[in-house]
């Protein structure tokens, strides 16, 4: 089954959805799919990644267990990524 909605790459994207997809791979090495799926509106991505920086970058529990439960949470989805 294809999916709905393309990944955008980079160059596909606006210039402020290029640099959050330029900090992502500084950060990350890559640019996770839900946000290259998102990019195709770039307002949604601007507070969507506002919004998984303030989950993922503060609070008390530790960075690594908040993607444990992510991956964790995808593989019960059945997710493909």
């Amino acid at each position: 089954m294809s999916p709905r909605l393309s990944k955008l790459h980079p160059e596909q994207a606006d210039s402020a959805t290029r640099q959050i997809f330029e900090q992502f791979l500084k950060e990350r090495g890559n640019i996770p799919n839900m946000f290259r799926t998102v990019a195709h509106r770039p307002e949604i991505v601007k507070t969507m990644t506002a919004h998984f920086r303030a989950v993922m970058d503060t609070g008390t529990v530790e960075k690594k267990l908040k993607e444990m439960v992510g991956v964790r949470v995808s593989h019960l989805n059945h997710c493909e990524y």
